[in-house]
């Protein structure tokens, strides 16, 4: 016997982790014109079976919501993805140089462009430009790090921007400098821009094609839904377009980013972009602000003193980018026209200037639906731990680098107090506190594959190095509260919570069917797991051959 309308898709015999608020288990899910119609039993789900309906076996596997990404940069990574990626390579300057040549053949323009680079693959973290020149050709080559907060250049690139051992640092980043001052080939923070500036931006097709790419990737690993943290006009422009012609399937917030050497004239730009860039799957009341920059080059703002290489203080605490007081009035007039602002802060200093302005923000507009967000918060003193849920700003965590990695333990560990050091990451007490803790991948800064990002969460351990020390013990976390992060967390801090985020009768099917139930004692590593179906409102976006085999 079936309903009076079968369902389009059933999915039964898995183990169906559903999120919602008492974390309940399923066995079955049906689908109905892109909604959920039946969450229960396998036996109950027959009668939701019809003669056209799909009937998918889960064989035991686990069943979710669709992930969500709150911090990623698809705009960026995909255009990325046909350049020159580093990121999967391994991490020696020999395997980059290797993709490097043949990006020389392959690319026609008149500069080499890519991204990806791992800071410790290079002694101190600054590849040099004698290295890059024997790769490039003579061409002018811009390579980002992963973290996006560093560039390799080569002696063509640094020419052809006029940089010599004259030129003043900017107020807001460093040139490297060998020791007579020549420029070395690093350029860290705003250095950058004077060369970036001379590349040749994408056109809006390119850029188009480039996020098409990047949510298809994004698709293959469950994510459906996610915030776009760095969104400038040309990007907003793009994603109208793939709105506007039905491209843009996943669900995303695109993030204003605030020019930080620009004031709040820029305010009213924005507040114009906000409409412009709502459309279907497309949002975009979120601002992006950039606090700080990041501990291995010693600009992530501190509240206590960088430590040098001989273990002393070097007096340097890293650099705000945007002046705190300026900040306050920022986030206060923002929030009054319900902008959400989402927060770039890695060091404990930039956390707490963040706070202090989300604390204006709520003392002058009182408190509202706004959901600010703190991302990366590497470093968070216990202090000012309570004042998240107080304040009702989220915490953005990148769970993948809280490991023992070689970036940790070259170019972290011994430029930190002790004190400093053990308050990184510290997911387990800002879960214990209350506050609305999410996931985000910072992609391509690091890996958008959420179970690998879970598996670090939980264990403290890099996929890569799994028999290194364990990193901070205490402060990891279970895996329902790590699935939590990329789901309902995710879901409430991009405005979707009503919509996705839980399997729930009534909400849209956006949905993730993982290799095997995660939870079974013989489930081997969390990093290892394959996204076989991502389903958007009942759609399959992404589908792999062993679903059904």
């Amino acid at each position: 016997m079936t309903t009076a309308k079968p369902a389009d898709l059933v999915l039964t015999g898995g183990a169906v982790r559903t999120m919602d608020p008492v974390r309940s288990q399923a066995q079955a899910v049906a689908v109905t014109d892109g909604r959920i119609t039946f969450v229960g039993t396998a036996a109950a789900a027959q009668a939701h079976v019809g003669p056209r309906t799909r009937v998918v076996d889960l064989r035991g596997r686990t069943l979710l919501p669709s992930f969500q990404d709150a911090h990623v940069h698809p705009s960026m990574a995909g255009p990325n993805l046909a350049r020159c990626p580093l990121h999967e390579l391994t991490h020696s300057l020999a395997s980059y140089q290797e993709a490097i040549r043949a990006a020389v053949i392959r690319q026609k323009g008149e500069w080499i462009l890519g991204d990806g680079w791992y800071m410790a693959a290079f002694p101190g973290g600054t590849p040099s430009r004698h290295d890059l020149d024997a790769a490039t050709d003579g061409r002018p080559a811009f390579f980002e790090n992963r973290d996006g907060h560093g560039a390799w250049v080569n002696t063509a690139a640094l020419a052809r921007a006029g940089i010599t051992r004259d030129t003043p640092d900017p107020a807001d980043g460093r040139i490297e400098r060998e020791p007579d001052g020549t420029p070395q080939g690093t350029l860290h923070e705003g250095a950058m821009e004077i060369v970036r500036r001379l590349i040749p931006a994408p056109t809006k097709d390119e850029i188009a094609d480039g996020i098409e790419l990047a949510q298809q990737y994004l698709f293959g690993l469950g994510v459906t839904a996610w915030q776009d943290a760095w969104v400038e006009p040309r990007h907003l422009e793009a994603y109208r377009l793939l709105a506007e012609q039905g491209r843009l399937v996943g669900r995303t917030i695109a993030n204003h980013w605030w020019d930080r050497e620009r004031g709040g004239e820029q305010i009213d730009e924005i507040v114009e972009r906000r409409a412009y860039g709502t459309l279907g799957r497309l949002t975009s009341s979120t601002v992006k602000m950039m606090l700080d920059g990041v501990a291995e080059n010693y600009t992530a703002a501190m509240l206590h003193p960088y430590l040098g290489p001989d273990g002393r203080s070097t007096g340097n605490r890293g650099i705000s980018f945007i002046d705190p007081e300026a900040l306050k009035r920022h986030v206060t007039r923002l929030d009054a026209l319900g902008f959400q602002v989402h927060f770039h802060a890695l060091g404990d200093r930039a956390v707490r200037e963040g706070l202090d302005a989300v604390e204006a923000a709520r003392g002058a507009n009182g408190m509202s639906d706004t959901r600010p967000h703190l991302a990366h918060l590497q470093f968070v003193d216990p202090a000012d731990v309570p004042r998240f849920r107080t304040l009702g700003a989220a915490a953005n965590f990148q769970p993948f680098w809280a490991c023992n990695d070689d970036q940790m333990l070259a170019l972290t560990k011994p430029f930190v107090d002790a004190r400093t050091y053990g308050n990184q990451y510290l997911l387990r007490s800002l879960h214990r506190s209350g506050a609305v803790v999410v996931g985000g991948s910072d992609w391509s800064v690091s890996t958008p594959n959420v179970m690998a990002e879970i598996e670090v969460a939980v264990t403290h351990r890099s996929p890569e190095l799994r028999d290194r020390d364990v990193f901070l013990p205490d402060e990891r976390i279970d895996l329902p509260e790590a699935l939590a992060m990329w789901t309902v967390g995710s879901a409430w801090v991009n405005h979707l919570e009503h919509e996705t985020g839980t399997i729930e009768v009534g909400k849209a099917a956006d949905l993730a069917v993982l290799d095997r139930d995660i939870f079974a004692a013989d489930a081997g590593h969390l990093g290892d797991v394959r996204v076989l179906l991502t389903l958007v409102e009942g759609n399959a976006v992404h589908e792999d051959p062993g679903l059904e085999a």
